[in-house]
């Protein structure tokens, strides 16, 4: 992923508290042929993302490939918004000449990923995100259902390196960006009240 300086998340804090607010992403490993297997996950961060839990059904192909090779990404790309090119212009500029872009936050989780199928280390991974989602309880807890740790595998991914971007206009003025962010908030489409609170210079 290209991640221009102007690009840049402003701290490492604020990586770590957006991939634990959206708690969901891409899960990525070489497969065989190269083709990697991807996978679609629920998953629960620690304070700094330096280690990530989560489950999977044991019947998934993406176990095969990490025999193969115990390392992986996990991505978070949730919001993004289109940005027409005649957006970008303001006072007497000519709308006809903007380069239309897209506005985006995307997070790269890369490391080390240990697999268990241990009954105790899968109902604590279970526990870590029930508590995550479902933070006031009212559920037994997962050790009541053990038996149907048959057929689940722990994942832990031990983090080795964070890629983070968020594009929202940090190489134009404020000016502009201003301009922008107005627009986005009157379309209110998907992703465009996000994309508008996060357009900023970095």
């Amino acid at each position: 992923m290209l991640i221009r300086p102007h690009d840049a998340w402003t701290s490492d804090a604020q990586v770590a508290a957006y991939v634990r607010a959206v708690g969901f992403g891409q899960f990525a490993v070489n497969g065989p042929g190269g083709v990697p297997v991807v996978v679609p996950t629920q998953f629960v961060a620690d304070e700094t993302c330096a280690v990530i839990d989560f489950h999977l059904a044991k019947a998934n192909p993406v176990f095969a490939a990490l025999d193969a090779t115990p390392r992986a990404v996990l991505t978070v790309a949730p919001d993004w918004a289109y940005i027409p090119g005649g957006w970008k212009a303001i006072g007497d500029e000519d709308p006809t000449r903007g380069i239309p872009t897209t506005y985006y936050s995307a997070v790269q989780l890369i490391g080390d990923v240990a697999v268990t199928d241990d009954p105790e280390a899968i109902a604590a991974t279970l526990r870590r995100q029930l508590a995550d989602v479902e933070p006031d309880g009212g559920l037994v807890d997962p050790s009541e259902h053990a038996g149907q740790f048959r057929v689940i595998r722990g994942i832990r991914l031990t983090v080795t390196e964070i890629r983070a971007k968020a594009k929202y206009g940090g190489n134009v003025d404020d000016a502009h960006r201003a301009a922008i962010a107005q627009r986005l908030r009157a379309r209110g489409g998907p992703g465009d009240q996000a994309a508008a609170g996060r357009v900023r210079r970095d």
